[in-house]
């Protein structure tokens, strides 16, 4: 295996000059999409992302969503100091973030930032170009109306891609799409706010300040409960954050019941990626509101 340490030093030069230098490196994720390393250098501990994708901007996109959350909310946002192509790696190098434990503040802390995110409102449902979720294309055609946004850019990608991939029959194609003409009477009429896009307990890290810290975003304007509902799905976040963000802004009643239908997205995202585990999550909301 070739020494990696070339690259990084390398990387290093081109996003911080010759006065940083690489002391250590060390591998902390390797999935099949990205790899994280923490690099200790004379300047500091950097987090560095790699990927081969030759054919996207996949962290071109991460950088410019990390950028937009860190204007627009109070919460920590990971500092980008470079973005672009070594070799053949694309790259991202962001501030590290040193794991801490939780505050007493940690959870209304994150509910309140999330509240502040979602008060950055504007015109259209979507954003000015599309970005990504995971490794997956997210559409992002501005549009005026939110059922329009979510079925066109959201629900019709990631189901067409689970077709074509032979994730799914046609007969179940058509079961998903009959439940669109109830949309308009399940969601509440929001002006679209700035959403963090795929939010969940892997992607807040906790300072070791005890203060939540927002990560990969997958960034656009969209109805906020999206947030709230794929935070979720996997667990969940303690009841504390969500008590804070309904004391800033409170949910239309019905939350509960319309949760589901927010996260056949994620959950078509998870199937495109991992495969079949994920059907009968989709198959049981379907079948809820399946007139």
């Amino acid at each position: 295996m070739l020494d990696p340490t070339p690259t990084y030093e390398h990387i290093l030069f081109t996003t911080l000059g010759s006065n940083c230098r690489l002391k250590s490196a060390q591998l902390i994720a390797a999935g099949n999409f990205n790899q994280g390393i923490h690099l200790l250098t004379s300047s500091g501990d950097f987090f560095l992302k790699l990927n081969f994708d030759h054919e996207r901007n996949i962290l071109q996109k991460e950088a410019e969503g990390l950028e937009f959350l860190t204007h627009s909310t109070f919460l920590k946002i990971p500092q980008t100091f470079g973005q672009g192509r070594v070799e053949d790696y694309n790259y991202l190098l962001t501030e590290f973030i040193s794991s801490g434990r939780p505050n007493s503040e940690y959870w209304e802390d994150l509910g309140f930032g999330l509240a502040n995110l979602h008060l950055n409102h504007h015109k259209h449902f979507g954003l000015d170009s599309d970005n990504f979720i995971a490794t997956l294309t997210q559409k992002n055609i501005q549009l005026d109306n939110w059922i329009d946004f979510f079925i066109e850019n959201r629900l019709e990608p990631q189901l067409g891609k689970a077709y074509f991939d032979g994730l799914i029959p046609l007969d179940f194609v058509k079961k998903f799409q009959s439940i669109y003409p109830q949309l308009d009477s399940i969601f509440p009429k929001e002006k679209p706010s700035l959403l963090h896009g795929d939010l969940w307990t892997g992607n807040v890290l906790c300072t070791t300040s005890g203060s939540p810290c927002l990560i990969d975003p997958a960034v656009y304007f969209g109805h906020r409960e999206m947030d709230l509902a794929f935070s979720r799905l996997f667990g969940g976040f303690d009841a504390k954050f969500y008590d804070a963000y309904e004391s800033l802004l409170p949910l239309e009643p019905g939350f509960e019941s319309r949760m589901g239908i927010y996260n056949l997205y994620p959950l078509l995202v998870h199937l495109n990626l991992f495969g079949t585990a994920y059907l009968p999550g989709i198959e049981k909301t379907i079948k809820r509101f399946q007139v």
